[in-house]
């Protein structure tokens, strides 16, 4: 089927499998992978996991490792053997990872040797996962076993059966893979309670891919896709994975967040997928460099802007044809600062359950503070808008994601009628363009791009009763972009009374409350950690039905 990763990689290997796939920095130097080399990787790797007792449209298997050349080899060795993946985090804390593995009943992880004091840690309270694949065992005996489960070294591995592998016989090629195979499940906080697992199948991704293709009208075959964000998020897996793939373009590795500019001057990339942080640091650098070097303050003054064009360009690897930015509002005036100096940035939109691209702006007209028309092929509509046109953006086809698993009410919520409720109030101008408004719910997206879904936190410091109520809560700082994670904690007195029996000073118990939030948060990861915390004495505001009227507080923890 076209709509396939199975069919991308077959297709890619064939007509372009001397070009190279993928690259990377080793000990300082660049390695490569040719597409006919990562189609057998990838075949070799489906075959260990047969081996190893994955059957094809089994149960999920979880995905846990950084971005490199072993993360796309493992994804689509299962992914084009029908098995589904569960992408996630490698920096989720124990307890995260005890609730996706369970949520999501996966029968195995694949993860690396650093991960095994996580493992184990979490797999007694696991029993349905029985297989565990370890990369990066090099100079260290792998355990043939983490808490009675077979562990499997991977690198060691991949000589079983090799031949057989490459063969009609092997599990690569007896596997036929259907569009509405499910390709992945990605946890998303989505709109209430707990994470929730999103069902993806193969065409939600390859048609969400062509389609935000297509809008941007600008990939061809040389280009050079720099990964920097992390492909467990469906942005980046989509916009930098499977568009790369689709073009049979290149992906290339950074080394982490530190080199990237150094990175960029060895790989010469064209193609640069970010989140606004990222882009408000380089428009930053920019601005300090006309403002501190003197050979560009000598360039401004003749007003030779070409020049300095040309070395800003250079200093980001001298190819880069656009920065493409998702995941959070980019400020306007880090845009325009870009664009003027010859690095047109473009913002879109998305969300994981429509895998993820929804629309994206037009690179060469741009309105910028919008986020671009629909991608085609699918509908969007603004349900019940107001007078001046807000309402909740929906939308319909062929990128919505099949529901979320296990959870027939949530989905039923989510997707109504046929079309997916984004929760995102948003407008539509005469030309099809979408601004966004505000959010129906209460997810707090940081400045990185990241979901933080307030009732998360809470559950997690419910835990201590001394709390009598929790609100947890996104908040602005000042102009800083994005929103930071605050909350507001109200105390049951009666639990901190002294050796007299009497209640404690306000400032005591207000100094223990602080550190019993840090200590309960260390169960999560440290970008859902609220940043500010206010002690208050006196009950918060309840609705008829007792529950907190989050609304009531809603911007009360807003720095100007």
């Amino acid at each position: 089927m076209a709509n396939t990763l199975r069919y991308l990689l077959d297709n890619a290997a064939a007509e372009s499998g001397g070009r190279i796939a993928i690259e990377y920095l080793d000990g300082g130097h660049v390695k490569s992978i040719t597409y006919t080399q990562l189609q057998t990787s990838v075949k070799r790797t489906a075959e260990l996991l047969s081996v190893a007792g994955i059957a094809t449209r089994s149960r999920p298997v979880a995905l846990m490792l950084d971005n490199s050349h072993e993360w796309v080899e493992a994804y689509l060795a299962l992914a084009c053997t029908a098995t589904p993946v569960v992408p996630m985090d490698p920096k989720l804390r124990a307890a995260e990872v005890s609730y996706i593995l369970s949520d999501s009943e996966t029968c195995a992880i694949v993860t690396d040797a650093a991960h095994i004091p996580l493992l184990e840690a979490v797999l007694p309270g696991l029993p349905l996962v029985q297989t565990v694949f370890l990369y990066h065992c090099d100079g260290a005996e792998a355990p043939a076993q983490i808490c009675s489960r077979r562990c499997v070294a991977v690198e060691r591995s991949l000589d079983i059966d090799g031949k057989r592998a490459l063969t009609d016989s092997g599990r690569y090629a007896a596997t036929h893979v259907a569009e509405d195979d499910t390709c992945a499940i990605i946890y998303t906080s989505g709109t209430t309670g707990s994470p929730k697992g999103a069902i993806l199948t193969h065409a939600n991704f390859v048609i969400d891919a062509a389609g935000a293709a297509e809008s941007l009208a600008l990939f061809n075959r040389n280009d050079r896709f720099l990964v920097v964000l992390p492909l467990f998020h469906a942005f980046s897996f989509t916009a930098n994975f499977i568009i790369a793939l689709t073009y049979q373009a290149r992906l290339q590795f950074v080394r982490s967040l530190r080199t990237i500019g150094e990175d960029m001057k060895i790989f010469h990339p064209t193609i640069l997928m970010a989140v606004p942080l990222l882009v408000e640091k380089f428009a930053q650098k920019i601005d300090d460099a006309l403002r501190n070097n003197r050979v560009l303050l000598l360039f401004q003054a003749f007003h030779l802007r070409g020049l300095i064009k040309h070395l800003i360009l250079r200093s980001l690897g001298g190819r880069i044809r656009v920065v493409i930015t998702g995941g959070a509002p980019c400020p306007t005036d880090v845009i325009s600062t870009m664009r003027r100096f010859g690095i047109p940035v473009v913002e879109g939109y998305g969300l994981t359950e429509a895998a993820p691209v929804v629309s994206v702006s037009n690179w060469r007209r741009p309105k910028i503070g919008t986020i671009g028309p629909a991608i085609p092929g699918i509908d969007i509509r603004i349900d019940s808008p107001d007078a001046q046109g807000i309402g909740e953006l929906i939308i319909r086809g062929p990128i919505v994601m099949k529901g979320y698993l296990n959870r027939p009410a949530d989905t039923e919520e989510a997707l109504r009628d046929g079309w997916l409720h984004t929760g995102d109030l948003a407008t539509v101008d005469s030309d099809g363009y979408i601004t966004i408004r505000g959010r129906k719910k209460a997810l707090i997206v940081n400045r990185e791009g990241k979901n933080i879904y307030p009732e998360e936190v809470e559950k997690c410091l419910e835990r201590d009763r001394r709390l009598k109520d929790i609100l947890v809560l996104g908040y602005h700082d000042g102009q800083d972009v994005g929103e930071k994670v605050g909350a507001i904690i109200v105390p049951d007195t009666e639990q901190f009374k002294g050796p007299d029996g009497a209640v404690r000073p306000e400032a005591e118990i207000e100094a223990e409350v602080r550190a019993a939030v840090h200590t309960l948060c260390g169960d999560l990861a440290t970008y859902k950690h609220p940043r500010k915390i206010e002690v208050r004495f006196e009950p918060l505001r309840r609705t008829a039905a007792l529950k907190i009227a989050r609304g009531h507080y809603q911007g009360q923890l807003d720095r100007p």
